[in-house]
């Protein structure tokens, strides 16, 4: 991999390289986008559409929290259970057979995987029944070996497959293997659209998403409905980022910011109905048809939806271009002099000429020289985020208070409030003090859940949602931040990078609820010792709040030491010494995103 090298210079007087251009033009462009509207009707129909891949994204990549989640069960007891038994048999040979255990998410419940040793003690007489309480030792506990009574209230893959116990493993396997496909088909899906269009790339996704998982809901086992998992987020994962892409590419620099808070909200808003949706059907196999079917609906896009102006000026395909704007400026009801067309079409004549005639790159070695304990700390904090943000979701099964359904839902909502909190936040403290409150409050939190759980569990499910709604915050911060640590011409590559690497983060999120088994607050203080880890760590990072963001390498490891200059001189420098050079706008903020 080799990335443009930019020479080191003032950035108050830039050479005319490839990057400049790119800037000269994306401003060229953001004029016209100024002219039509930023934010005018036809941006917002574009919205309204691009709602559909946002929405299916979100239910595709987090279903698996209700297909394959466990079901209530218990042992089959052969000498007391017939034919007309249930799960919810009220007969009270249950209270000495099967053990009871709190927690769970219940205050009390029968022992799912175990129960008393039947050993007669008794000579009974002929046709006695042996379904005594004698007959039962109570300290002895043995593993199910005549089946399971299952609850009939839902059903799963873990009720329909027989995926009980010690076999528990195979549903948590179901979320990693889901977001291995995400590892896949993300950077994948990201080629693909820049090689063939946005539009071209959303349509072919959510129909071939659409096929996998109306085809997972005939899984006649579950070996092929892991298969199909794995298939269908490796060709739908890219729904979501194109999508956002797409929506902000033609939106004016004055709105960014605000568009990609929308969409990260239609995200959140999404997966609170998810949890609500699941709440109503609760068969696995209806609940695929019910939310794949509509992603059929992305065949609409060929017609409805216009290519990015972005691509279309990157592929030279300038009538598409044009006409594109044309189309924006009629529906805004604002002018557009086709001079102006001009400009930008021989503006962007000179980009491609000059892109394909660059020379000189950084190569991966000096930029991991350079870089490589910020690229290495950068990393290890996206892992805990990732594993806090969908572990934190996972878990809310367990909660005492509610059910799975509604803690779910809840926690999808929470993350509105976090993305206005964090957003804010980051404005008042800068980034590096607003992902370390963020991440250390969120430890706080769930370790208060585990004090209080037991005797207040309506107050430990406010800690746990309050946390979540922190980690959610620190992870916009976290965008933002990982945005402007790196120099303008590898940025993009190193914020995949890091996005990249801490995508195991959410591979082993779903593994966390086997905690559960050793120990009933596993999985809280786990994340919490990882939040902590992350609190302090990114106190490491230099901080780039009203900072320049940095153009080369050199700007780049220069921002260590202009922090510790500026933390020192704080005071000085808020009334004598205003620098010359020119601070992250908050219109070259959103230019960030």
């Amino acid at each position: 991999m080799k990335l443009e090298k930019i020479p080191v210079e003032k950035i108050s007087t830039p050479t005319p390289t490839a990057t400049t251009t790119t800037t000269a033009e994306d401003t060229h462009l953001d004029d016209i986008i100024i002219r039509i509207g930023q934010f005018g009707r036809y941006q917002i129909c574009l919205y309204i559409l691009l709602c559909l891949p946002i929405v299916c994204n979100a239910f595709y990549s987090i279903s698996y929290i209700f297909t394959a989640s466990s079901v209530d069960h218990r042992c089959n007891i052969s000498q007391c259970d017939n034919l007309e038994s249930t799960y919810y048999t009220s007969a009270s040979f249950l209270n000495f057979t099967i053990p009871q255990e709190k927690g769970m998410g219940t205050a009390s419940a029968w022992d799912q995987c175990s129960h008393f040793a039947f050993a007669k003690t008794i000579i009974s007489l002929q046709n006695e029944s042996e379904c005594l309480a004698q007959n039962f030792n109570r300290r002895h506990r043995v593993p199910c070996e005549e089946g399971y009574q299952v609850s009939q209230d839902e059903r799963t893959i873990a009720s329909e497959f027989g995926i009980f116990c010690s076999d528990r493993w195979q549903l948590s396997m179901v979320g990693t293997v889901n977001n291995i496909g995400q590892f896949v088909g993300i950077p994948l899906g990201g080629y693909l659209a820049d090689r063939y269009g946005r539009k071209t790339i959303l349509v072919v996704a959510g129909v071939l998403s659409a096929f996998a998982g109306l085809a997972r809901s005939h899984a006649p086992n579950y070996y092929s409905f892991l298969c199909l998992e794995f298939l269908d987020m490796a060709v739908g994962s890219t729904l979501f980022p194109t999508a956002f892409l797409m929506a902000i590419e033609l939106v004016g620099p004055k709105h960014r910011v605000v568009a990609a808070t929308v969409i990260s909200l239609t995200y959140g808003l999404a997966e609170a109905g998810l949890g609500y949706l699941a709440s109503y059907i609760r068969d696995w196999r209806i609940l695929l048809r019910v939310l794949y079917t509509p992603a059929l609906l992305h065949l609409l896009f060929i017609c409805l939806l216009p290519e990015s102006v972005r691509w279309l000026l990157s592929q030279s395909q300038e009538t598409d271009a044009k006409n594109t704007l044309r189309k924006a400026a009629r529906v805004n009801r604002k002018s557009l002099p086709e001079q102006h067309l001009s400009e930008l079409m021989r503006s962007n004549r000179q980009l491609v000429a000059q892109s394909a005639a660059s020379g000189g790159h950084y190569t991966v070695q000096q930029i991991f020289h350079a870089l490589g304990w910020r690229i290495a700390q950068c990393c290890f904090v996206w892992f805990i985020h990732t594993l806090l943000a969908l572990g934190l979701s996972l878990n809310s099964n367990s909660l005492s208070g509610g059910n799975k359904f509604e803690n779910f839902s809840i926690t999808g909502f929470m993350q509105i409030p976090g993305i206005i909190f964090g957003t804010i936040l980051m404005h008042r403290l800068g980034r590096r003090w607003a992902l370390t409150s963020l991440m250390s409050s969120c430890g706080i939190f769930l370790l208060m859940v585990m004090a209080f759980e037991e005797d207040y569990p309506l107050i430990a499910s406010c800690l746990y949602f309050l946390a979540k709604m922190n980690s959610t915050g620190s992870f916009m911060v976290l965008y933002f931040f990982t945005s402007e640590i790196f120099p303008t011409n590898c940025r993009n590559s190193l914020l995949s990078f890091c996005s990249m690497v801490g995508r195991f983060g959410s591979m082993l999120a779903p593994q966390t609820p086997l905690l559960l088994i050793y120990y009933r607050y596993g999985p809280h203080l786990v994340f919490a010792i990882f939040a902590f880890i992350c609190s302090s760590l990114t106190l490491l990072f230099p901080e780039t709040a009203n900072k320049i963001l940095p153009t080369t390498l050199a700007e780049a490891r220069e921002l260590d030491r202009r922090s510790v200059s500026n933390n020192s001189n704080n005071n000085n420098s808020n009334h004598n010494n205003k620098s010359n050079k020119p601070t992250i706008t908050e219109k070259q903020t959103k230019s960030v995103v």
